[in-house]
């Protein structure tokens, strides 16, 4: 993929990922200040290669709208350290029970469940530090800041993805209805989505009604990300996706393939893509990574 300025999409998430893996390891504690086993914990799963998406759909998003992505750096990286303490709790035991996440160990098989369930902990506070923190922020705009603080809440919380892994959790085993399922992944998997491209956005300084396509943009993303990885849990490759497939059958969850099988599946994905991509006909080339990017969530094998 090559936007019209010749980056292709793997420079601009290769360029974008190194600075925000760099910010991270400015904001975060060092592996060795006390207690020194929290920290650790902290880094092993932070630093365990995440495609940080959900920070770059925030720099990529303040862009589009002509600001610098980097001006944000705080807000970016706090939104991937609340992806990760999700991901830390949703391998425990009590949760999902997985031994590895992205090819390595998960935290509470290198830890322990108690240090793994308090290194979740520290990153969901710590990311609210870092957003609310002057330090870390450029911008002196405090009602733009305090409005994305406020949408980032209610997208992790019971509203969202909380909320989605409850419905989830509870549905195991039992055959789901699919407005059911996509208001549960809406929330899971897309709400942190959409509101990683919405806070962007505002912070950056967009208009209303920017806000309120590229909140469209997001939200269909969102869903096609879980939908793709649906389709990875049943055709991906385990050693390309560092973790097993197959699952979501052997827990009973409801997932896409298995209520409208793969060719549905699929051609849901690829709807939600196209109508993603639409959103953002009224933006300019400042867009492309973001076109790119829905395009990306569909193509990707892992």
């Amino acid at each position: 993929m090559q936007s019209e300025n010749g980056t292709t999409l793997e420079t601009y998430l290769a360029e974008r990922k190194a600075l925000i893996d760099a910010a991270l390891e400015r904001f975060l504690p060092k592996a060795e200040d006390g207690p020194e086993i929290i920290h650790q914990a902290v880094r092993h799963s932070l630093f365990a290669g995440g495609k940080r998406l959900r920070p770059i759909l925030c720099v990529a998003a303040a862009e589009a709208v002509g600001g610098d992505g980097q001006e944000f750096i705080s807000c970016a990286c706090a939104l991937e350290m609340i992806h990760t303490y999700s991901l830390i709790h949703d391998d425990l035991p009590a949760m999902d029970n997985d031994d590895y996440r992205r090819g390595m160990p998960t935290s509470h098989r290198v830890f322990g469940e108690g240090i793994a369930i308090l290194a979740g902990d520290a990153l969901l506070t710590e990311a609210f530090h870092l957003l609310s923190c002057p330090e870390f922020t450029r911008d002196d705009n405090t009602e733009k800041r305090l409005q994305v603080i406020n949408l980032i809440a209610r997208a992790a919380g019971t509203a969202g993805m909380v909320g989605g892994q409850v419905m989830d959790l509870q549905g195991e085993g039992k055959t789901v209805a699919l407005e059911t399922l996509e208001d549960m992944h809406r929330r899971k998997t897309g709400a942190m989505l959409a509101v990683s491209v919405v806070s962007g956005a505002i912070l950056a300084g967009a208009t209303a009604a920017q806000t309120a396509v590229l909140s469209r943009y997001g939200q269909d993303i969102g869903l096609a990300f879980q939908i793709a990885d649906d389709i990875l849990n049943v055709t991906g490759d385990s050693a390309l996706m560092g973790k097993g497939t197959g699952s979501d059958l052997s827990r009973g969850k409801t997932t896409f393939p298995a209520l409208m099988g793969l060719e549905v599946s699929r051609n849901r994905l690829a709807e939600l893509v196209e109508r993603a991509a639409a959103h953002l006909a009224g933006f300019d080339h400042r867009a492309e990574p973001l076109r790119q990017i829905a395009r990306y969530i569909m193509e990707r094998n892992r």
